[in-house]
């Protein structure tokens, strides 16, 4: 997915920068909210971090004019602003969620797939490729050299969490989280009942492997391209 941030603080874009593309994400970022919006405005983004307090234009007029030329990017904003009277003017301004400094890295991206999740991301290249898979946002659907991997719902939002966090191990929490939801779950046995037959699924078409277990911490799909 591609992703832009702008934030003014050079250690704090330089970190977000680095740990959006060890996740197989493409980072353009900015310093300043002219330069942003430029970048905005001339360039389809599936998400924007968005700081408020920002030189030449800030961040609530950035967003804005985002929504007002009709970009549908998701747009989460990073503020050391906390008053609630700050995150209603940036909900209602267009941005889809808030996170106030200092934040967790780890939450941050949970809340970009969450987002992601939902669907309406607004770049066409909706696909997501790990060694000879292929993973269609779009469609919903799993593909091996060309070959569709016949999958459940359950099934394929399994492969989607693991997908959107390349070579990052994910527990079974997290997994039944992207699953059932924040306010369901599934067990742990139904969990790995359901990776157990994906990786039937896998072996019945000759695959290679696709899914890693990391005994005793979770589960992870390694993209090595990510690391590069």
């Amino acid at each position: 997915m591609k992703l832009l941030i702008i934030e003014d603080s050079e250690p704090l874009r330089r970190s977000l920068m680095v740990g959006f593309k060890h996740l197989g994400f493409s980072v353009d970022t900015s310093g300043d909210g002219s330069t942003g919006l430029s970048m905005c405005l001339s360039n389809d983004y599936d998400f924007i971090l968005l700081d408020l307090m920002l030189p030449h234009v800030d961040g609530i007029s950035l967003l804005k004019t985002l929504r007002k030329m009709g970009k549908q990017a998701k747009v989460i904003v990073v503020s050391a602003k906390s008053l609630p009277a700050d995150k209603i003017d940036a909900l209602l301004s267009g941005a889809d969620d808030y996170m106030t400094k200092p934040f967790s890295f780890d939450e941050l991206h949970a809340r970009i797939v969450s987002i992601a999740r939902r669907g309406n991301i607004t770049n066409k290249n909706n696909k997501i490729s790990i060694s000879q898979y292929t993973l269609d946002l779009f469609t919903k659907t799993l593909t091996y050299q060309s070959q569709l991997i016949n999958l459940t719902k359950n099934e394929f939002l399994i492969i989607e969490c693991l997908f959107l966090a390349p070579n990052r191990v994910i527990n079974i929490e997290q997994i039944s989280e992207a699953v059932a939801g924040s306010f369901e779950s599934l067990s742990k046995n139904c969990i790995e009942a359901h990776l157990s037959t994906i990786r039937k699924k896998i072996r019945q078409l000759g695959a290679e492997p696709l899914i890693q277990n990391k005994r005793g911490f979770g589960y992870y799909v390694s993209n090595k391209n990510a690391l590069n």
